[in-house]
């Protein structure tokens, strides 16, 4: 596991809150994505920094300009309700797409099963009606995508997972993770053959890539990048890079977590009910309205303005205008909630008409793909 300065632990598998992404960078050499900033000025994550660091992505803008073919890999965890947390990757896909890169995505049912004790049709359900179909709601066309389940895929990916355990150690992986079990190895094995698979001969052939991911998932791409630089021979892997977002903070003030309803705001939420959350959210609202309106908020520490800053507002310049509001005192937390509401409200009026209809579709592409058999 990977301790930093100030005594958290970046574990993909717990809690991890990020104070200083600076430090986190230089501890482990993620490089700043400033430089790619007017490339991708259309691009909210990009533009606010957000998506603040990556490796290697100079590989990804040079196939870009050279209009080759690249491809952007990742999974989701099928153990919850998809939140405004997971609709920041779901966005990237959609831009990746929209670029001309092949999406892969993977349903880590099998680490769900291991890790988080789910059961697997449960895992088959919440990947088809809270991901999937999110998914296609936000704009993703399902028809030009790449998926599969862990637990039930192709033969080569099996084979290559198996192959991969040949050139790590366990000395390694208790490096890299601290307590390693059966299960979290399996897991881990399994998370970097989903990575790199697809440059197998059987597939895309050797291929840059990218994974967006957020910080605490630095230790399996790190992992995936050595194992891919030790199997040059039998496949010549290219090291996919990554580009790294920032944590959406909760509604209470913690990290988003799908274990705590509390912490977010579900994209299938009844917009009363994400109201309810708005304005139950903690905010950097002083403790008494004289009090703001003579010292102001502080919106760096207000969860409401962090729906504004990732999700509800794409101009900028009202963002500013909210910001500044908020700090000279003019803007108070009732007001401001109210204001915030009434974009997610209807934010999710619209989006949800879409889902509803992208849930009948989504079952037919899982029939079409054969995903629906027995397991």
């Amino acid at each position: 596991m990977n301790r930093d300065k100030f005594g958290y632990d970046i574990d993909p598998w717990g809690s991890a809150e990020v104070k200083d992404y600076r430090f986190l960078m230089e501890k482990f050499g993620i490089q700043p994505f400033e430089k790619f900033k007017k490339l991708f000025e259309d691009n909210l994550y990009v533009r606010r920094g957000i998506i603040f660091g990556h490796r290697d992505f100079d590989k990804i803008i040079d196939a870009i300009k050279k209009k080759e073919k690249f491809f952007m890999i990742t999974g989701l965890m099928p153990s919850g309700k998809f939140h405004l947390g997971h609709k920041m990757v779901a966005d990237q896909m959609v831009f990746y797409q929209k670029l001309g890169a092949k999406i892969f995505i993977c349903s880590a049912d099998i680490e769900a099963y291991l890790m988080r004790n789910m059961d697997l049709e449960m895992c088959r359900r919440i990947t088809a009606e809270e991901y999937l179909a999110n998914y296609m709601a936000l704009g993703l066309d399902l028809k030009k995508i790449n998926f599969w389940f862990q637990s039930n895929y192709r033969v080569e990916y099996y084979r290559f997972r198996d192959q991969l355990s040949k050139k790590v150690t366990l000395n390694e992986l208790r490096a890299i993770y601290g307590d390693i079990s059966p299960a979290k190895i399996i897991s881990v094995l399994s998370q970097c053959a989903d990575i790199l698979h697809p440059q197998l001969p059987e597939l895309l052939g050797p291929s840059p890539s990218v994974v967006p991911v957020g910080p605490d998932q630095d230790p399996h791409i790190r992992l995936t990048r050595d194992l891919a630089s030790r199997f040059q021979t039998e496949f010549r892997l290219i090291l996919p890079a990554a580009t790294y977002h920032k944590f959406m903070r909760g509604l209470d003030g913690g990290k988003m977590s799908s274990s705590k309803p509390s912490s977010y705001i579900a994209l299938s939420d009844k917009p009363k009910e994400a109201i309810q959350k708005i304005m139950n959210a903690i905010t950097g609202g002083r403790a008494t309205v004289s009090e703001q309106r003579d010292l102001g908020g502080v919106p760096e520490k207000c969860a409401v303005y962090d729906l504004y800053f990732y999700h509800l507002v794409e101009d900028d310049k009202k963002l500013v205008e909210i910001y500044h509001d908020c700090r000279s005192g003019n803007l108070i937390c009732g007001e401001c909630k109210a204001k915030c509401s009434d974009l997610m409200a209807k934010f999710l009026d619209k989006h949800q008409k879409k889902l509803s209809a992208a849930k009948e579709k989504v079952e037919e592409f899982l029939e079409e793909k054969n995903y629906n058999e027995k397991r």
